[in-house]
């Protein structure tokens, strides 16, 4: 996982809410966004702010456990 501050590249990403994010209540929404060999999570709120870069491989290993809870 790398952690880094919104720049540069971060616009040319193109990004988007998961069709199971709750659109009644937008102070709770992730966005995603893939390139080649990451992929990006953001807080909607905050979209020039931080972000999280994972491998598709950690990110896929993230899913099951974060659907468990």
């Amino acid at each position: 996982m790398m952690r880094k501050a919104s720049a540069g590249g971060a616009a040319a990403l193109h990004w988007f809410k998961s069709s199971y994010s709750d659109s009644s209540n937008s102070s709770e929404c992730v966005e995603m966004a893939k390139s080649p060999g990451r992929v990006h999570i953001r807080d909607s709120k905050t979209p020039d702010g931080p972000r999280l870069a994972f491998a598709p491989a950690a990110w896929a290993e993230f899913i099951p456990y974060a659907a468990e809870r």
